[in-house]
Formats: structure tokens, sequence, C-alpha cells
């Protein structure tokens, strides 16, 4: 079994979504059951699934679940961006996070690819 907390990727969206937290908590009111709710749902799903894909047993397995975590980190982007035009994240904000949420989804594509490669 992986530790996920060594994981280089599980901290850096770890840290992304207190990040996603702290913003949102500045969102509009009428947004905490809807954009709030969501764009949290979907940055925590990320380490979540990262540590979750780290308790199974084969490296199939914790690919899978990385495949979901880059289809949250996807959810997530776009969330960025929704807020973004929505006048929720300053420009600013919104290319800082972009950019984060970029290179978790980039360091989960590579963790992919090793897993799947012949010699992993």
């Amino acid at each position: 079994m992986r530790d996920f907390k060594k994981y280089d990727i599980w901290q850096s969206s770890h840290s992304f979504t207190l990040e996603v937290y702290k913003i949102t908590s500045h969102f509009p009111k009428e947004e905490t059951y809807n954009l709030t709710s969501q764009i949290r749902r979907a940055s925590s799903s990320i380490p979540t699934n990262i540590s979750e894909g780290c308790g199974r047993n084969s490296d199939k397995e914790f690919n899978q679940f990385l495949n979901i975590a880059l289809g949250s980190a996807n959810e997530t982007e776009y969330l960025l961006i929704l807020s973004r035009d929505l006048h929720y994240i300053n420009t600013e904000n919104a290319i800082t996070l972009l950019d984060k949420i970029n290179s978790i989804k980039s360091k989960i594509y590579n963790l992919k690819q090793k897993l799947i490669s012949p010699t992993a």
C-alpha cells in the first residue's frame, strides 16, 4: 500500500483545495449551494481520489483513481473560468489558480504515464 501523503501530487492538490476553500468563502451568499459547493467538491475530489487510489492493490486500480482525479481537475478548471467570468474571482487570482490546476493536471498525467509504462 502506498502512503498518499508522500506523493507530491497529493500535497499539491491538497494545498490547492485549501486555497479554493479560502477564495470561495468570499463568493456571493446565493452561490453557497451552487457554484461554491460544486467547485469545493470538484477540487477536493482530486486529493481524495489520489489517496483512495493509493489504498488499492495494483497500479491498474491506482490509475483508475488517477483518471477520476484528472476528470475532477478538468471540472475544477472550468469552474474557475466560470467564477472568473462571473467576477467572483479577480483575474490575477484566477490566473494563479488556473496555473496551479494545470500543473496538477500535468503531474497526474505524468504519474499515470509512469504507472502504465512497461518498466513501471
